[in-house]
């Protein structure tokens, strides 16, 4: 096994971190603690190109522990939406058998990574586990107040879009079974940005075929612990944007075309693919490159 390598059936769990111009925001310590204490997991730290020097900060990063961290530079800004999306089938291409996305902030701390991952392996019928931030008694979440009330707002509006009785859309901690049917969530780059999680469930709509269907397989977990982390991206104004694109969404998926974002994505994808080596080790890099719309692999 080459340096900086790992076979990953040593891992069940790779979770993708998106960072655009963090580099004073990361918080390094609590990496580095989350992944000394889950040797089970690995954090696939993306930079959607950052112009700062979060680049150098996430391979110094890694550089700690290059068995649970590693880097995936694109080299140019493409947005949150194909940043996750570019992480997420790298990391399934990598063999994990549970691969989410989480903040950078850490807003929800990465400890919450292990219930989600419990969770999935007690309820087999389970696929995707999504956060929910629900202030009551006993947990700690802290959100400025016109912040809760405007996704309150949008969460309604969309939970109704969909006709699921989804609580949170937006959360940023995230975690999916690995299987054909969740690969296919991720082939084809998103239509949205800012919203593209409400666009992500749209698809399980098309890809499982019913919301009761959705309903069984999805789970949301109420977080112990959220916090709003300053300098955070996202603005007021970006509220009414998220309302076009959720019409966007209604349009593509919800409005009688639901199979017309799959009409490219051919037959088979990164799991059919790799069906035949399930049972070999695989090694990865301690460093990642990609190209836009596709990741490529650094061998070790």
């Amino acid at each position: 096994m080459g340096e900086g390598g790992v076979a990953l059936r040593m891992l069940d769990t790779i979770v993708v971190i998106p960072c655009y111009n963090e580099a004073e925001r990361l918080d390094i310590d609590r990496f580095v603690r989350f992944v000394t204490g889950d040797p089970s997991c690995r954090l696939l730290l993306v930079d959607d190109g950052s112009l700062d020097d979060t680049r150098a900060v996430l391979e110094a990063l890694a550089e700690c522990d290059p068995q649970h961290l590693a880097v995936l530079a694109l080299p140019q800004n493409q947005g949150k939406a194909e940043a996750v999306r570019l992480g997420v089938l790298a990391a399934m291409a990598q063999g994990a058998k549970y691969v989410g996305y989480w903040d950078a902030d850490l807003a929800t701390p990465l400890e919450g990574i292990g219930e989600f991952r419990q969770r999935l392996v007690g309820e087999q019928q389970l696929e995707v586990i999504f956060g929910a931030r629900v202030r009551m008694l006993g947990r700690n979440i802290q959100r400025r107040p016109s912040r809760h009330l405007l996704g309150r707002a949008f969460a309604t509006v969309a939970s109704l879009t969909l006709g699921l009785g989804v609580y949170d859309t937006q959360c940023g901690a995230k975690l999916f079974r690995v299987s054909p049917r969740t690969e296919r969530l991720f082939r084809q780059p998103f239509l949205t940005n800012w919203i593209f999680d409400v666009e992500l469930m749209a698809r399980m709509l098309s890809v499982w075929g019913s919301r009761q269907s959705v309903a069984a397989a999805m789970y949301e977990m109420p977080l112990d612990q959220w916090r709003e982390v300053a300098g955070s991206k996202l603005k007021p104004r970006d509220f009414v944007k998220a309302l076009f694109e959720l019409v966007l969404i209604y349009r593509a998926y919800l409005a009688g075309s639901a199979d017309a974002w799959e009409s490219e994505v051919g037959a088979s994808g990164f799991l059919e693919a790799r069906s035949g080596q399930s049972d070999r080790p695989v090694n990865v890099s301690r460093n990642v490159d990609a190209r836009p719309r596709q990741a490529t692999l650094i061998p070790p």
